[in-house]
């Protein structure tokens, strides 16, 4: 049988089967108690039986005539039967009674004592403690009997006895008693299902209240998850805030390279700038309009970094168009010397991403698509839950699911080999990430490589319908 890969089935799976187990066990020990307590009903009338035949029992082997004072119901008709086997053999009996050779014949007289009944001290003397055998087996009909064996020692010999009865006589309540018990048990093995239901729903929130913990601090609305937590899963948060304090620290220290890398770049743009304000150093302002954007860049990753060492991430509200029509004029001009075309199809909607950001992810992704496309690239984008998906599609040679992989891998840059898409693929995955959403590379109808990218939706935003 497959495991369930559910850890609530699971405990729910081993809870049932323990359940089952012991009502099983159960019901077979209360049937074993009723069985004896019907049974030793029946016993206590058959041994009466025998102490009345065992008190007719005459010194010479024989039974005597106050062997008719037989219990009510020793009869063939109502199946109860009684037989005696003399010490010479001769029989006498009441209905028909089990085979006498199933009883054992003594293996010892006592000494001294009288029989029940007897004529004299030690002629007639009781085998053993004076208790009667059982004697299981089938009438002369051929019927299950239930059957009490009591062997007389008389100076003539042993005389055997036994009395039997129906052994429906036995299983009738015991069947009577079981229908109520089976219920019983059944009605109790619902309860104990549905106390384990609430005990696994209570057991296990502490886990959704963790994943639930783990989400806000995914969301941004929190840097850890509580360290309250029972005591099988303090170890599991303590680990997961040392986690997410050593990712925090990482990330620090990344935002500083990049801080001090803007701040070294900072005064020789403030120089170029001032050269190309120059008149004659930039005729057709094509030179200062890109060294404005590498300022504001610049100034962007200054101000991203300021943001993280304050700790308050800054989400503005940005429609995909906005930058995404921009960007598409700036790549046609770049790529003026290739026959791409761009497909796009945005429907209005805004993003919880910063707008340098956006732009970032977005031009990174555009870029790669242009540098690779044989004629056509696609961007569109549609919406899942609260979430919107920006797609960016070319039609060229596209990634194998292997390099796909790899192209996100931080530091593992596929164009160093001069293969695969651009390094801006790590740059668009992290900020995706810092930005609640994520990207996804898989292959586009179009042939190429599809570049999924997830990012949240604004708030409060009514997102038009999914298109899929």
């Amino acid at each position: 049988m497959r495991r369930p890969r559910s850890l609530w089935a699971r405990l729910l799976l081993l809870s049932l089967l323990a359940t089952a187990a012991a009502l099983a066990a159960a019901g077979w020990a209360i049937g074993g108690v009723l069985e004896r307590f019907a049974t030793r009903g029946l016993d206590d009338r058959l041994d009466a039986q025998l102490m009345l035949l065992a008190g007719a029992v005459r010194p010479d082997g024989s039974l005597g005539a106050n062997a008719l004072r037989v219990l009510p119901g020793f009869d063939a008709g109502a199946g109860w039967s009684w037989r005696v086997v003399g010490a010479d053999g001769r029989v006498w009996r009441a209905g028909p009674v089990a085979d006498l050779g199933k009883v054992p014949s003594p293996a010892r007289p006592l000494p001294g004592g009288s029989g029940p009944g007897g004529s004299g001290p030690g002629d007639v003397r009781v085998d053993g403690p004076a208790r009667p055998r059982p004697l299981e087996g089938r009438d002369d009909a051929g019927r299950r009997v239930h059957g009490r064996a009591l062997t007389v020692l008389t100076p003539a010999g042993p005389v055997r006895i036994a009395a039997a009865a129906p052994r429906a006589l036995a299983e009738q309540p015991i069947r009577a008693a079981m229908a109520p018990l089976l219920m019983s048990l059944l009605l109790l093995g619902v309860a104990l299902t549905a106390a384990a239901l609430v005990q696994l729903r209570l057991g296990l929130r502490p886990l959704r209240d963790l994943r639930l913990a783990l989400a806000r601090v995914r969301a941004g609305e929190a840097d850890r998850v509580p360290g309250d937590q029972p005591t099988e899963l303090a170890p599991l948060a303590a680990e997961l805030n040392a986690l997410l304090a050593e990712n925090a620290a990482g990330l620090a220290r990344a935002r500083g390279h990049v801080a001090n890398l803007a701040h070294g770049l900072k005064t020789p743009l403030a120089a170029l700038i001032a050269r190309l304000d120059e008149p004659g150093a930039d005729p057709d302002g094509s030179l200062h309009e890109q060294a404005r954007r590498i300022d504001a860049r610049v100034r962007h990753h200054l101000g991203r970094a300021r943001t993280a060492a304050g700790g308050t991430p800054a989400r503005r509200t940005v429609p995909i168009a906005l930058p995404a029509d921009d960007l598409i004029g700036v790549l046609a001009r770049i790529h003026a010397d290739r026959p791409v075309r761009a497909a796009v199809d945005l429907p209005d909607l805004s993003v919880a991403v910063d707008a340098e950001d956006l732009s970032e992810m977005l031009g990174n992704l555009l870029d790669n698509a242009w540098r690779h496309a044989r004629t056509v690239v696609r961007l569109g984008a549609a919406t899942d839950g609260a979430f919107a998906i920006v797609a960016v599609e070319d039609d060229g040679p596209g990634l194998s699911p292997a390099a796909a992989a790899e192209a996100l891998r931080p530091g593992r840059r596929l164009d160093e080999r001069g293969d695969g898409h651009g390094f801006g693929l790590p740059i668009v995955r992290e900020l995706a990430e810092l930005s609640g959403g994520a990207l996804y590379l898989d292959r586009s109808d179009l042939g190429g490589l599809r570049a999924r990218l997830r990012l949240p939706l604004s708030p409060g935003r009514t997102a038009p319908p999914a298109v899929r």
